[in-house]
């Protein structure tokens, strides 16, 4: 088993002096913590895997293709792979976790 405490991987997270801190990979998931500054702005294209976001707190807009959506602490959002996405207008520190399927970068576009 491997498991995980919310708290230690926040602190980890901001030790890597990073936005996104990857904390399991097994070759059909990975799993990563991801925060973005009030007011920043998020560097990410898209992914050739499968995405699972979930907001553990902070407040934002998501832009999945053409739709665009607030998020907030417990929103769940799916993006298919291959779709462009970024969150925006950060009035909040957002801080997600980020669930891919197969792991990140493990698939071929």
């Amino acid at each position: 088993m491997q498991a995980f405490e919310l708290a230690q991987l926040i602190s980890q997270r901001e030790e890597s002096n990073k936005l996104y801190l990857e904390f399991l990979k097994v070759p059909d998931l990975s799993v990563g913590i991801y925060v973005l500054p009030a007011g920043g702005m998020d560097p990410q294209s898209p992914h050739t895997e499968d995405e699972i976001y979930y907001v553990v707190s902070g407040w934002a807009k998501i832009l999945v293709a053409e739709e665009d959506r607030d998020v907030k602490a417990g929103s769940i959002v799916y993006v298919e792979k291959n779709v462009a996405h970024h969150f925006h207008s950060i009035e909040e520190e957002l801080t997600m976790l980020v669930f891919f399927a197969p792991a990140e970068y493990s698939s071929k576009q």
